[in-house]
């Protein structure tokens, strides 16, 4: 049983990890005056941790992410977004886990703890690229236009992540987010 178990794990988070990199390659927006994009990519993100737990999450998001910078042409930064995306994914799922520690958790109170858990990593990611910017070129005022299309990226992957859970919880993969519940709560 535990071997079909950690075989679901490891298939679940190849596919989130894919489903990362198809999200940062062909969701694009460009920021205008950098040569910077924006992508959908924290949304999967963002659910990779709701399904998989900070641990197989956090691993989907660092590999996920560092493989939609290396395929996608932006190879310099794909060392950067393996850690920012990696840490951003420990951090909600931390944030998670610290909320969701009483035995009673209701679904508001889970919902409470995805969000700031999505709200503080998303300001970390924020702050660490703007940090990885200015030391990869040598300038702290150029890095600072693209601090409002990190926080844009972040809260829409929010919105997007949370309507997806939402919606997946009233699925048949309901009996499987009530199981990651409770296993996150004992991690």
């Amino acid at each position: 049983m535990e071997t079909k178990s950690n075989t679901f794990k490891i298939v679940l988070t190849a596919l989130m990890m894919c489903l990362i990199m198809v999200s940062i390659l062909f969701i694009r927006i460009p920021i205008p005056f950098t040569q910077g994009y924006v992508h959908m990519g924290d949304a999967m993100i963002f659910l990779s941790v709701l399904i998989l737990g900070w641990k197989y999450g956090a691993l989907a998001a660092a590999l996920g992410g560092a493989l939609g910078d290396l395929i996608g042409g932006f190879a310099m930064w794909a060392p950067w977004t393996f850690g920012i995306k990696g840490i951003m994914a420990i951090i909600m799922g931390v944030v998670i886990m610290a909320v969701s520690k009483n035995e009673n958790l209701s679904k508001g109170k889970f919902l409470f703890g995805e969000i700031v858990g999505i709200i503080i990593s998303g300001v970390f990611m924020t702050a660490a690229y703007y940090a990885a910017e200015g030391i990869m070129y040598g300038n702290w005022i150029v890095p600072l236009m693209g601090i409002p299309w990190n926080i844009g990226q972040f809260v829409v992957g929010m919105v997007i992540a949370t309507v997806i859970a939402t919606a997946l919880c009233k699925t048949p993969a309901k009996s499987y987010f009530t199981y990651r519940l409770k296993t996150q709560m004992q991690s």
